[in-house]
């Protein structure tokens, strides 16, 4: 195997190499990790080549053998760059790979942005066959856009492609901090989106967490999945024939409730707890199909997430940052 990676050097990226390398059954196989703003190096097996996704003959270059393509590179709202890296990659990533003599597995990493995550109103659990409903702006746009590319690409040309389509992804402390006030919050909806900036302010100075209520008043429920559940299902991924020409949903077996979230850690921690209306939706994508076809399991759950995020110790050499764009 020749496996090529793009966005090597994210989160996912950064968790999905070293499992890769470890892992007896790819013992043989090489990474070629093309990179743009970063590289990876100094790593067995694995050979760096920077370039651009926009053009074709950068891709080409870093196709040269390939026989699986592990697409993960994205760009937030930066609408040129994302319309270089989402489109005009993935079109040139796909064209090169159908027309290689080599090529067997084409993995695209999507995004439940797609599907609108907390944005849209379901009636029932968002599966594979749930329409694609985009919120505003480029990023969610793009997730579709690729999405339906490689479908096309499957039908057009038989190319053997799956999609694992991942909600927010956690790792470290993110949790911590996606439900933290103040100028340390990770992520969105920013709070400052449902009460007043000197309120944000104020509850930033406190021992308090956020309980983020949907349309209805109830509990926001908002999908989650952990780096290393999405690390072990594209590894199940990687040569399985039951994913073939496959849309599979990689999330925890039920989304995160704001409400059990929040009382947890009153209980466990003396937090204050901070109800906010949001008028967002609650959302459960639905992995029974992942779990089905892929024998994959995900391995934490609510308290889980939780204890990983309070209990990690950030070392010196690891600050927090959040690459943004791409």
């Amino acid at each position: 195997m020749k496996l090529l990676v793009t966005g090597a050097t994210g989160k996912v990226g950064s968790n999905f190499l070293p499992a890769f390398l470890a892992d007896r059954r790819f013992s043989a196989s090489q990474v070629v990790a093309l990179c743009h703003n970063r590289t990876v190096s100094d790593i067995p097996r694995v050979k760096s080549l920077r370039g651009s996704l926009s053009q074709r003959e950068d891709v080409e270059a870093a196709m040269h053998g390939v026989t699986h393509v592990l697409h993960m590179a994205a760009v937030k709202e930066s609408p040129d760059l994302a319309m270089d890296v989402a489109v005009k990659g993935m079109f040139h990533l796909l064209e090169s790979f159908r027309t290689s003599a080599h090529a067997r597995q084409f993995i695209l990493i999507g995004g439940d942005c797609s599907v609108g995550h907390i944005f849209h109103r379901y009636d029932g659990p968002i599966t594979e066959s749930s329409p694609r409903r985009a919120y505003p702006g480029c990023y969610a746009l793009t997730k579709v856009i690729e999405e339906v590319m490689l479908e096309q690409f499957q039908i057009q040309y038989g190319v053997n492609g799956c999609c694992l389509r991942a909600p927010w992804i956690m790792e470290k402390d993110d949790f911590r901090f996606a439900m933290t006030f103040g100028d340390a919050q990770f992520g969105g909806p920013a709070w400052e989106d449902f009460i007043a900036p000197e309120d944000v302010a104020k509850l930033a100075r406190r021992r308090c967490v956020p309980l983020m209520r949907d349309d209805s008043g109830a509990p926001l429920k908002r999908n989650f999945v952990h780096v290393s559940d999405l690390v072990s299902a594209i590894l199940a991924t990687l040569d399985n024939p039951a994913a073939e020409r496959q849309l599979l949903n990689i999330a925890m077996d039920e989304p995160v409730d704001y409400g059990k979230a929040a009382q947890y850690l009153e209980e466990t921690r003396g937090y204050t707890i901070v109800d906010i209306h949001s008028g967002l939706f609650s959302n459960w994508l639905d992995n029974t199909r992942a779990k089905l076809r892929l024998g994959w399991r995900p391995r934490l759950d609510l308290e889980a997430l939780i204890e990983e995020a309070w209990n990690f110790v950030r070392a010196d050499n690891d600050p927090r940052k959040v690459w943004y764009p791409g």
